[in-house]
Protein backbone atom coordinates (compact mmCIF):
# COMPACT_ATOMS: atom_id res chain seq x y z
CA UNK A 1 0.00 0.00 0.00
CA UNK A 2 3.25 2.19 -0.23
CA UNK A 3 1.96 5.92 -1.55
CA UNK A 4 -1.64 5.09 -1.92
CA UNK A 5 -3.63 7.78 -1.05
CA UNK A 6 -6.74 7.30 1.99
CA UNK A 7 -9.34 7.40 -0.52
CA UNK A 8 -7.69 5.00 -3.02
CA UNK A 9 -7.26 2.33 0.35
CA UNK A 10 -10.96 3.03 1.00
CA UNK A 11 -12.02 2.25 -2.40
CA UNK A 12 -9.82 -0.03 -3.40
CA UNK A 13 -9.26 -2.30 0.04
CA UNK A 14 -12.18 -1.12 2.45
CA UNK A 15 -14.82 -1.39 0.25
CA UNK A 16 -14.05 -4.64 -1.66
CA UNK A 17 -13.84 -5.98 2.30
CA UNK A 18 -17.04 -4.21 3.84
CA UNK A 19 -19.14 -5.88 0.74
CA UNK A 20 -17.85 -8.86 1.28
CA UNK A 21 -18.28 -9.50 4.77
CA UNK A 22 -21.67 -7.97 3.89
CA UNK A 23 -22.40 -10.24 1.37
CA UNK A 24 -21.28 -13.84 3.71
CA UNK A 25 -23.14 -11.79 7.26
CA UNK A 26 -26.30 -10.98 4.80
CA UNK A 27 -26.85 -14.10 3.37
CA UNK A 28 -26.52 -15.92 7.07
CA UNK A 29 -29.09 -13.07 8.59
CA UNK A 30 -31.18 -14.12 5.10
CA UNK A 31 -31.22 -17.35 5.41
CA UNK A 32 -32.12 -17.61 9.82
CA UNK A 33 -34.93 -15.35 9.10
CA UNK A 34 -36.47 -14.85 5.55
CA UNK A 35 -35.96 -18.42 4.51
CA UNK A 36 -39.82 -18.12 3.06
CA UNK A 37 -38.22 -14.95 0.56
CA UNK A 38 -34.89 -17.33 -0.07
CA UNK A 39 -36.63 -17.78 -3.73
CA UNK A 40 -36.54 -16.31 -7.33
CA UNK A 41 -40.53 -15.21 -6.47
CA UNK A 42 -41.10 -16.88 -10.23
CA UNK A 43 -43.39 -14.77 -12.10
CA UNK A 44 -43.96 -17.12 -14.56
CA UNK A 45 -47.59 -17.49 -13.81
CA UNK A 46 -47.86 -13.57 -13.99
CA UNK A 47 -46.26 -14.12 -17.88
CA UNK A 48 -44.31 -16.78 -19.99
CA UNK A 49 -43.53 -15.50 -23.24
CA UNK A 50 -41.00 -13.34 -22.32
CA UNK A 51 -39.77 -15.37 -19.65
CA UNK A 52 -39.56 -17.99 -21.98
CA UNK A 53 -36.69 -16.44 -24.03
CA UNK A 54 -35.14 -14.20 -21.74
CA UNK A 55 -34.35 -16.63 -18.26
CA UNK A 56 -32.29 -18.85 -20.07
CA UNK A 57 -30.66 -16.91 -22.57
CA UNK A 58 -29.63 -14.48 -19.19
CA UNK A 59 -28.26 -17.42 -17.47
CA UNK A 60 -26.06 -18.84 -19.84
CA UNK A 61 -24.85 -15.63 -20.60
CA UNK A 62 -23.84 -15.22 -16.62
CA UNK A 63 -22.23 -19.10 -16.74
CA UNK A 64 -20.24 -18.16 -19.89
CA UNK A 65 -19.05 -14.59 -18.53
CA UNK A 66 -17.77 -16.16 -14.65
CA UNK A 67 -15.82 -19.06 -16.68
CA UNK A 68 -14.10 -16.31 -18.40
CA UNK A 69 -13.61 -14.69 -15.16
CA UNK A 70 -12.42 -17.29 -13.34
CA UNK A 71 -10.04 -17.77 -16.38
CA UNK A 72 -8.88 -14.32 -17.05
CA UNK A 73 -8.56 -13.28 -13.46
CA UNK A 74 -7.86 -16.11 -11.07
CA UNK A 75 -5.53 -17.75 -12.94
CA UNK A 76 -2.17 -16.13 -13.27
CA UNK A 77 -0.50 -14.71 -16.77
CA UNK A 78 2.61 -16.94 -16.07
CA UNK A 79 0.36 -20.33 -15.89
CA UNK A 80 -1.28 -19.56 -19.80
CA UNK A 81 2.07 -18.79 -20.57
CA UNK A 82 3.70 -21.80 -18.95
CA UNK A 83 1.30 -23.96 -21.13
CA UNK A 84 1.82 -22.71 -24.07
CA UNK A 85 -0.90 -20.20 -24.80
CA UNK A 86 1.09 -17.09 -26.17
CA UNK A 87 -0.87 -13.86 -25.61
CA UNK A 88 -2.29 -12.51 -28.72
CA UNK A 89 -4.39 -16.08 -28.75
CA UNK A 90 -5.40 -15.36 -25.32
CA UNK A 91 -6.57 -11.98 -25.68
CA UNK A 92 -7.99 -12.92 -29.57
CA UNK A 93 -9.90 -15.65 -27.64
CA UNK A 94 -11.13 -14.24 -24.73
CA UNK A 95 -12.05 -11.35 -26.45
CA UNK A 96 -13.99 -13.24 -28.62
CA UNK A 97 -15.89 -15.52 -25.95
CA UNK A 98 -16.43 -12.33 -23.69
CA UNK A 99 -18.32 -10.46 -26.48
CA UNK A 100 -20.60 -13.30 -26.79
CA UNK A 101 -20.73 -13.66 -23.35
CA UNK A 102 -22.10 -9.85 -22.45
CA UNK A 103 -24.00 -10.08 -25.47
CA UNK A 104 -26.51 -12.92 -24.28
CA UNK A 105 -26.06 -11.36 -21.00
CA UNK A 106 -27.08 -7.97 -22.25
CA UNK A 107 -29.93 -9.87 -24.33
CA UNK A 108 -31.67 -11.65 -21.58
CA UNK A 109 -31.13 -8.64 -18.85
CA UNK A 110 -33.15 -5.96 -21.68
CA UNK A 111 -35.73 -9.07 -22.19
CA UNK A 112 -36.04 -9.44 -18.38
CA UNK A 113 -35.99 -5.36 -17.09
CA UNK A 114 -38.89 -5.14 -20.28
CA UNK A 115 -40.84 -7.51 -18.38
CA UNK A 116 -40.44 -6.03 -15.15
CA UNK A 117 -41.02 -2.22 -16.46
CA UNK A 118 -43.81 -3.24 -18.94
CA UNK A 119 -45.26 -6.39 -17.46
CA UNK A 120 -48.17 -4.92 -14.71
CA UNK A 121 -48.66 -8.04 -13.23
CA UNK A 122 -44.55 -8.72 -12.62
CA UNK A 123 -43.74 -5.00 -12.13
CA UNK A 124 -46.25 -5.09 -8.77
CA UNK A 125 -44.26 -8.18 -7.49
CA UNK A 126 -40.85 -6.25 -7.90
CA UNK A 127 -39.34 -5.15 -5.09
CA UNK A 128 -36.89 -1.79 -5.00
CA UNK A 129 -33.65 -3.91 -4.31
CA UNK A 130 -34.33 -5.87 -7.14
CA UNK A 131 -34.11 -3.06 -9.77
CA UNK A 132 -31.23 -2.11 -8.00
CA UNK A 133 -29.47 -5.35 -8.76
CA UNK A 134 -30.59 -5.25 -12.54
CA UNK A 135 -29.27 -1.80 -13.02
CA UNK A 136 -25.80 -3.00 -11.55
CA UNK A 137 -25.55 -5.60 -13.19
CA UNK A 138 -26.18 -3.58 -16.45
CA UNK A 139 -23.63 -1.46 -15.53
CA UNK A 140 -21.14 -4.43 -15.25
CA UNK A 141 -22.09 -6.22 -18.28
CA UNK A 142 -22.00 -3.13 -20.29
CA UNK A 143 -18.50 -1.95 -18.89
CA UNK A 144 -17.15 -4.92 -19.61
CA UNK A 145 -18.42 -5.39 -23.08
CA UNK A 146 -17.16 -1.91 -23.80
CA UNK A 147 -13.29 -2.82 -23.35
CA UNK A 148 -13.66 -5.73 -24.62
CA UNK A 149 -14.88 -5.05 -28.38
CA UNK A 150 -13.79 -2.04 -27.99
CA UNK A 151 -10.39 -2.19 -26.83
CA UNK A 152 -9.31 -5.55 -26.93
CA UNK A 153 -11.21 -7.38 -30.15
CA UNK A 154 -10.85 -4.47 -32.19
CA UNK A 155 -7.90 -2.00 -30.32
CA UNK A 156 -4.66 -2.44 -29.31
CA UNK A 157 -5.24 -4.59 -26.14
CA UNK A 158 -4.82 -3.71 -22.51
CA UNK A 159 -3.60 -6.33 -20.38
CA UNK A 160 -5.85 -6.21 -17.53
CA UNK A 161 -4.13 -9.83 -16.31
CA UNK A 162 -1.19 -7.16 -15.11
CA UNK A 163 -3.39 -4.41 -12.87
CA UNK A 164 -6.85 -5.61 -12.50
CA UNK A 165 -6.22 -9.57 -12.17
CA UNK A 166 -3.42 -8.82 -9.38
CA UNK A 167 -5.31 -6.69 -7.07
CA UNK A 168 -8.47 -8.71 -7.16
CA UNK A 169 -6.57 -11.92 -6.02
CA UNK A 170 -4.39 -9.74 -3.68
CA UNK A 171 -7.93 -9.25 -2.14
CA UNK A 172 -7.85 -12.42 -0.98
CA UNK A 173 -4.34 -13.15 0.03
CA UNK A 174 -4.71 -9.73 1.74
CA UNK A 175 -2.09 -8.19 0.00
CA UNK A 176 -4.18 -6.74 -2.89
CA UNK A 177 -2.55 -4.15 -4.97
CA UNK A 178 -4.05 -0.77 -4.99
CA UNK A 179 -1.25 1.60 -7.60
CA UNK A 180 -2.47 -1.49 -10.21
CA UNK A 181 -5.70 -1.20 -9.81
CA UNK A 182 -5.72 2.36 -9.22
CA UNK A 183 -3.74 3.40 -12.64
CA UNK A 184 -6.00 1.21 -14.71
CA UNK A 185 -8.21 2.37 -16.87
CA UNK A 186 -11.83 4.55 -15.74
CA UNK A 187 -14.30 1.90 -17.34
CA UNK A 188 -11.62 -1.13 -15.39
CA UNK A 189 -12.27 0.63 -12.44
CA UNK A 190 -16.08 1.52 -12.41
CA UNK A 191 -16.40 -2.18 -13.74
CA UNK A 192 -14.83 -3.40 -10.67
CA UNK A 193 -16.25 -1.17 -8.36
CA UNK A 194 -19.97 -2.03 -9.82
CA UNK A 195 -18.87 -5.83 -8.92
CA UNK A 196 -18.13 -5.11 -5.80
CA UNK A 197 -21.84 -3.28 -4.95
CA UNK A 198 -23.83 -6.23 -6.49
CA UNK A 199 -21.89 -8.53 -3.97
CA UNK A 200 -23.28 -5.94 -1.56
CA UNK A 201 -26.99 -6.18 -2.73
CA UNK A 202 -26.78 -9.89 -3.37
CA UNK A 203 -27.71 -11.36 -0.20
CA UNK A 204 -31.25 -8.95 0.10
CA UNK A 205 -32.48 -9.42 -3.27
CA UNK A 206 -34.07 -12.19 -5.42
CA UNK A 207 -30.16 -13.17 -6.62
CA UNK A 208 -30.05 -15.76 -3.60
CA UNK A 209 -31.95 -18.40 -5.50
CA UNK A 210 -28.74 -18.62 -6.85
CA UNK A 211 -27.59 -20.88 -4.25
CA UNK A 212 -30.86 -22.56 -4.56
CA UNK A 213 -29.37 -25.00 -7.39
CA UNK A 214 -30.84 -28.93 -6.52
CA UNK A 215 -27.87 -30.45 -6.60
CA UNK A 216 -29.94 -33.27 -4.73
CA UNK A 217 -31.38 -34.40 -7.66
CA UNK A 218 -27.92 -35.86 -8.48
CA UNK A 219 -28.37 -38.19 -5.76
CA UNK A 220 -31.83 -38.63 -5.42
CA UNK A 221 -33.52 -42.06 -5.34
CA UNK A 222 -35.13 -43.07 -8.95
CA UNK A 223 -39.01 -42.29 -9.28
CA UNK A 224 -40.84 -44.64 -10.74
CA UNK A 225 -43.79 -43.46 -13.56
CA UNK A 226 -46.82 -45.29 -14.69
CA UNK A 227 -48.11 -45.02 -17.55
CA UNK A 228 -51.20 -43.11 -18.04
CA UNK A 229 -52.56 -44.63 -20.91
CA UNK A 230 -56.13 -45.59 -21.51
CA UNK A 231 -56.62 -49.79 -20.77
CA UNK A 232 -60.03 -50.99 -22.40
CA UNK A 233 -61.56 -53.52 -20.07
CA UNK A 234 -61.97 -56.89 -20.96
CA UNK A 235 -64.51 -58.84 -23.30
CA UNK A 236 -66.86 -61.42 -22.38
CA UNK A 237 -65.58 -64.65 -22.41
CA UNK A 238 -61.90 -63.22 -21.62
CA UNK A 239 -61.87 -63.21 -17.78
CA UNK A 240 -62.18 -60.50 -15.64
CA UNK A 241 -65.30 -58.04 -14.74
CA UNK A 242 -67.94 -58.81 -18.00
CA UNK A 243 -70.25 -56.70 -20.01
CA UNK A 244 -74.15 -56.82 -18.81
CA UNK A 245 -77.43 -54.77 -18.66
CA UNK A 246 -78.55 -52.14 -16.72
CA UNK A 247 -80.26 -53.66 -13.76
CA UNK A 248 -78.72 -57.63 -14.35
CA UNK A 249 -77.19 -59.45 -11.74
CA UNK A 250 -73.88 -61.32 -12.06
Amino acid sequence: MTNATTAQIFWWVALPYLTLGVFVVGHVWRWRYDQFGWTSRSTQLQERRLLKWGAPIFHYGTFAAIAGHVIGVLIPERWTHAVGIPEPVYRWFSAGAGTLAAVLVIGGITVLATRRLFVPRVRATTAGIDYVALVLLLIVVLTGIAPTIGVNLLGHGYDYRATVAPWFRGLFSGSPDIQAIAHAPLIYQIHATAAWMVWGVWPFSRLVHAWSYPLWYLWRPYIVFRSRKATHPNEPGTGGRKWRKIGVPY
